[in-house]
Order: structure tokens, then C-alpha cells, then sequence
């Protein structure tokens, strides 16, 4: 006789230093919210990047733009990814795919992970065209240049990033 199952919801963890989050992101988080029932986002800390905005601000600028979702929920967390997963009692890690490059890195880091906590499985996600070539450095770049960045990022999180690139410009002069 077959063993029945309790259903349980399903909760997907979306991990990422979003540094700062970008419309390739945000289109991502919107799709995964109609996948999964809930979806926490864990604004992480990654000691081998130096990161513009501090972990709080990355949070505030995180769930400012997932707002409208009522099934996504933001937190920030240190450590492995993996370990985060578990900690808000998720099975499923969503990663971006944009590039080849991209993808060796992400299928190491599966495979790792997969070794750490083989309870764990990662869905890969790309992004619509029009944002696979986006990235958090790209976009620092452009604020840091004083570029348009309104067909990179959420329209909210626009006069966050400017006034922080501004404000470091107004200390090198």
C-alpha cells in the first residue's frame, strides 16, 4: 500500500547579494511567484565581493520592488546559501541563469550544494531576453558614470542608487 503524503506548501528561497537589485531580478522574482506558493528572498552577505549598498540597504531596496507580491518575503542571511535554505525550512534555490559563463559557475555551485544538503534542488530560471544582459555590476557602473538607469532598474529603487553614487563622486572630487 502506497504511503500518502501530507501536502505541504511549497517554499522556493531566491539567494543573491542583490547589490543593487535589477528589472533581470525582479522579473525573475515575479515569475517564481507565480510558481511557488511562497517565496522568501535571502539578501545575502558574500565576504569575497566588496558591496556598494550595506546589507540593510540592499533588504530595504529588496522589498521595496517585491512589495506588490503577497507570497514573497524578504530576509537577509550570512553564511551558505544552502544553509539559509534550510534555515527558513525551504527545499528548492532559485538561481538565474544569463550567460554560458553563467551556467558554469551555477552547475558548480549546484553540484556543491547538492553535496552539502542533497535535500536541497535548484531550479534554474533565465530571464527574459531583453534582461540577460543585466548585472549589479553593469548597473553600478552606469550610476557611477551617471547613465540613465531607468531600463535597468525598478523605477522605486532609481533615487536610492543615484544618490549613492552621487554621494561617493562628491567625496573623490
Amino acid at each position: 500500500m502506497p504511503l500518502e503524503q501530507t501536502p505541504q506548501p511549497l517554499t522556493a528561497v531566491y539567494p543573491g547579494a542583490f547589490d543593487p537589485i535589477h528589472l533581470g531580478h525582479l522579473d525573475i522574482i515575479r515569475r517564481c511567484s507565480l510558481i511557488f506558493p511562497r517565496l522568501v528572498i535571502g539578501v545575502g552577505l558574500n565576504p569575497d565581493k566588496q558591496h556598494s549598498f550595506s546589507i540593510e540597504e540592499r533588504q530595504q531596496m529588496v522589498s521595496e520592488v517585491a512589495r506588490p507580491f503577497n507570497n514573497v518575503e524578504v530576509r537577509t542571511f550570512t553564511g551558505l546559501a544552502v544553509h539559509f535554505v534550510r534555515e527558513v525550512g525551504a527545499r528548492v534555490m532559485i538561481r538565474g541563469l544569463r550567460t554560458v559563463s553563467d551556467m558554469e559557475y551555477e552547475f558548480s555551485m549546484s553540484l556543491t550544494n547538492q553535496t552539502l544538503d542533497p535535500a536541497i534542488h535548484t531550479v534554474f530560471l533565465l530571464p527574459r531576453v531583453d534582461f540577460t544582459h543585466l548585472s549589479s555590476t553593469l548597473i553600478r557602473q552606469i550610476a557611477a558614470l551617471g547613465g540613465d538607469l531607468s531600463r535597468f532598474l525598478p523605477e522605486t529603487i532609481i533615487p536610492t542608487v543615484l544618490s549613492k553614487f552621487q554621494a561617493s563622486a562628491a567625496q573623490v572630487e
